[in-house]
């Protein structure tokens, strides 16, 4: 008798282990899906003020490191965009000629599109909370070093 109830937990715990490895997939599949659209922000993000580029790199970052190695590797690595993520987690800053440009882009971006394309009163106040959070964002990157070598 405590054979059968050993093969029955046997299985139980096999079912179990299978259970597991197509969670794990599935969770897989979720952050490689997350990863590939931080991405494609990240990269709208470098051509249009509104969206922030590292953030959503740092975030496909986190997401591929948790599901596929291979692009995790492909993005530190990438010629332009490993770029991004490897000066912030240097912490190398950000050039002031670079802050004041992105600062004065994302206002003049925000304050165009809140005022002449915009008609509803809620999502102008929020594109003008989305450009303030985004400058004081960016005022708190620290400057880049001017070191001479």
């Amino acid at each position: 008798m405590s054979q059968n109830h050993q093969e029955t937990q046997n299985d139980g715990q096999t079912e179990s282990n299978n259970e597991d490895k197509e969670r794990s997939k599935f969770v897989k599949a979720l952050y490689f899906t997350a990863g590939t659209t931080c991405l494609v922000l990240g990269i709208i993000g470098i051509v249009l003020p509104l969206l922030p580029t590292t953030p959503f790199l740092l975030l496909a970052a986190a997401c591929y490191a948790r599901s596929s190695e291979r692009f995790y590797n492909w993005l530190l690595n990438n010629r332009i965009l490993g770029s991004y993520i490897r000066n912030y987690r240097e912490g190398k800053g950000m050039p002031i000629k670079i802050k004041i440009f992105t600062i004065t882009l994302l206002w003049i971006t925000i304050l165009i599109s809140a005022f002449l394309f915009i008609q509803i009163c809620w999502v102008r106040i929020l594109l003008i909370v989305i450009a303030c959070a985004v400058t004081i964002h960016i005022i708190l990157i620290r400057p880049k070093n001017r070191n001479i070598t």
